[in-house]
């Protein structure tokens, strides 16, 4: 299985379709925002939310969707990375509900080589996100600073650090 990709394996114009999608809960929403201290009632109060927005219910807190995406992208984007270095733009184009699957894809915009490290580059790409209709609900790009593959083979290859099991003899 990937997880994360070399400076080398990624080319401007490849789009990344990450997988599975996931399904977003009442209790995820509400666990997002006790973590992070929003408590604003339109996350929070559905009898708020129904009787007071133009939504008449719930929306998921847009930093969850954000968080989520930025998770799903983990295994086709930044895996290997060294640094995440900038979010350049962040957009919350829809609404998203209890309810809701969410879907990603990540474009590659750019690619640089460090100026400084002939060992690492820096890959600049966007996200979107999309509900099960494919309504766009969150676009973002970013810069990623990725390793070369000499880099990878350097530090141990592929899974560095992992140990090998010890069977011990009964």
């Amino acid at each position: 299985m990937r997880f994360g990709r070399t400076f080398e394996e990624f080319a401007v114009g490849d789009v990344y379709k990450h997988w599975p999608g996931k399904t977003v809960t009442e209790y995820d929403d509400h666990l997002f925002c006790l973590l992070t201290m929003n408590h604003h009632p339109l996350h929070m109060d559905s009898n708020y939310a129904e009787k007071t927005t133009d939504f008449g219910r719930n929306v998921v807190v847009g930093n969850y969707i954000y968080s989520l995406l930025l998770g799903m992208s983990v295994p086709d984007v930044s895996g290997k990375a060294i640094a995440n270095l900038e979010v350049e733009s962040l957009k919350h184009i829809a609404p998203t509900f209890h309810g809701d699957t969410i879907y990603g894809e990540t474009k590659v915009l750019d690619k640089t080589p460090s100026r400084s490290k002939s060992d690492r580059g820096i890959v600049h790409v966007e996200t979107i996100g999309y509900k099960q209709d494919g309504t766009v609900v969150c676009v973002f790009r970013r810069k990623v600073m990725v390793p070369t593959a000499t880099y990878v083979k350097e530090r141990g290859g592929e899974q560095p650090g992992r140990p090998e099991p010890i069977i011990r003899e009964k």
